[in-house]
């Protein structure tokens, strides 16, 4: 009894600080305010919207798992002699880097299993925020008012590509490092300054003694807390700006239908939290990846046979086996075209058209509104033959990083898998989008005949004059509303008088030429004055300071 009594009066007490605390924040900062507004906060519930999901779950695994190998990890690149458990390698020198992954790999409990599912999970992290974004592209998800989580989310793809390769870079054994070296003649090729830059990088000539270091400064601490910044950032943009939500029976740009914070989608984001754990756990268990004890400690006059850098970081590798031995001599100083262009170039040119693409279709349409409905990808046939191509773009340059590993496969000449991969680098993006927007079209048409003919109902009935028919049936409300609601910009036009500048007739031609391919659906003047209805962007908030009168 006695027992109960203290635990009663310890619940009273506890009950008790709470709402005085709660109270007391409450009356400084706007709690209970923030608070309801959050968990009334409707999701809506598509299986699309789970990519970002599995990239925030995967950098919560990597947060965790890298905390734990922190604990055993010496990046000193001091010298020593190896005497642990792994016999290969008994008797050899190696750096403190190379021996205490060794360490954690044989020696640490558990050790193995951590070090995989962080590979893992670094994997999937980067693939998880490519189709993310490749979702957001596609469904024009990056449009007013969300182009700044746009660049957070380009900012976070390019942050997390560097962390990976500083984390891949950190075991210093003979397949890494020698991604070091190549990232060493990358800085190297730069005009001017690329020579003094690598030398104040990696602390003389390569490989140095302070770029592991360094880099483990990078991995653990620089670019995680930029990295958990921006997420922040991203998130608390998604719940203040209202998340998108693909057309539907309900659905406008004005509302949005889902489900609410809580209790509904805390319950199922969990269990997926959950769900995306155990998947990398079981990859971690069952799947070995980056076996360093193969491969090695890293010797400057080695190279590793067959080396291939993670998947994120491969198209590089190809953009310089595909690019030309260009070189220019100028006063005794040699630029190398074919490693500058290729590595630095290129990545800084793809990035800068990443960033300003949500600019870039706003100034050709003219469209400044909000927009909280996903673009259908057939009904932006220009744009998603754009995006087509540009993966067309990244998959021939990652074919390229292997063509040597291809060329012994196959038993073909390495001279003559490369010119046929050059020639793809040209040709297939152009054949990947003219394909795309043809199919965009032909999508856009079976969506016509579905309107105006309506469903196959699969059933065939035959005529007395022995003609065959498909039987059809009307489309539901529902199927009809999803199709019909759709928003394509009209293509500008030329002023009928006076002067144009160039400017004017080149937005002009871009205009049409992203536009101009479309399929009219059939719909009624009443229907088209519904989609426009609901398509309209949400009223624009009015300033109560200009229209409140003195009293």
């Amino acid at each position: 009894m006695l027992l109960q009594k203290r635990r009663a009066q310890l619940r009273a007490k506890t009950g008790e600080a709470a709402t005085s605390g709660f109270r007391a924040a409450d009356g400084r900062l706007p709690v209970a305010e923030l608070a309801r507004q959050l968990l009334r906060k409707a999701f809506p519930d598509h299986w699309s919207f789970l990519l970002g999901e599995v990239a925030l779950y995967s950098f919560v695994v990597l947060l965790l798992t890298g905390t734990y190998l922190t604990l055993f990890f010496d990046p000193s690149m001091v010298e020593s002699v190896y005497t642990g458990p792994f016999e290969p390698l008994l008797g050899q020198r190696m750096t403190q880097a190379y021996s205490t992954t060794l360490y954690i790999s044989f020696d640490v409990r558990g050790g193995l299993l951590i070090r995989q599912i962080h590979h893992w999970a670094a994997l999937v992290f980067v693939a998880a925020i490519t189709v993310h974004m490749l979702r957001i592209f596609f469904t024009g998800a990056f449009r007013k008012p969300r182009e700044a989580n746009w660049i957070i989310g380009v900012t976070l793809f390019l942050l997390a590509l560097l962390e990976g390769f500083a984390g891949y870079s950190l075991p210093d054994d003979l397949l890494s490092a020698t991604g070091l070296r190549t990232a060493a003649t990358i800085v190297g090729s730069i005009p001017i300054i690329g020579t003094n830059l690598e030398m104040a990088v990696f602390g003389g000539q390569f490989p140095g003694n302070v770029i592991l270091p360094r880099l483990y400064i990078v991995h653990v601490l620089l670019v995680p807390g930029l990295l958990v910044a921006l997420i922040t950032a991203h998130l608390i943009l998604i719940v203040y700006l209202k998340h998108t939500q693909w057309g539907a029976q309900g659905k406008t740009n004005r509302n949005v239908i889902g489900q609410p914070m809580f209790p509904q989608f805390t319950a199922k984001t969990t269990g997926f939290l959950f769900l995306v754990f155990g998947w990398l756990t079981i990859l971690g268990a069952l799947a070995q990846i980056n076996p360093v004890w193969n491969y090695g400690p890293y010797r400057a006059d080695q190279v590793s046979g067959g080396a291939q850098p993670d998947w994120y970081v491969g198209f590089l590798e190809g953009a310089m086996r595909l690019m030309p031995p260009w070189e220019t001599n100028i006063a005794g100083h040699t630029i190398m075209w074919n490693v500058f262009i290729p590595t630095v170039v290129l990545p800084g040119v793809v990035f800068t058209v990443l960033f300003l693409y949500p600019f870039f279709e706003k100034w050709v349409t003219g469209d400044r509104r909000e927009h909280h409905l996903c673009d259908r990808p057939r009904n932006r046939p220009t744009r998603t033959g754009l995006g087509v191509a540009a993966i067309v773009f990244y998959a021939v340059l990652l074919l390229a990083g292997g063509n040597d590993l291809i060329a012994f496969s196959f038993k073909v000449s390495v001279n003559t898998m490369t010119w046929a991969l050059r020639i793809a680098l040209v040709v297939a993006p152009l054949l990947a989008f003219a394909a795309t927007k043809r199919l965009c079209l032909a999508l856009q048409m079976r969506d016509r005949r579905r309107l105006t003919e309506g469903e196959e109902t699969g059933k065939v009935t035959q005529s007395p004059y022995g003609g065959l028919s498909v039987g059809h049936r009307a489309l539901t409300p529902t199927a009809r509303y999803r199709l019909l609601l759709r928003e394509i910009p009209e293509p500008m036009d030329l002023p009928a008088e006076g002067p144009v500048s160039r400017r004017r007739r080149l937005k002009t031609l871009l205009s049409s030429w992203f536009y101009r391919d479309h399929v009219e659906l059939p719909a009624t003047d009443e229907q088209r004055a519904t989609i426009a209805q609901r398509t309209a962007p949400p009223p624009e908030p009015v300033d109560d300071h200009h229209d409140r009168q003195p009293g």
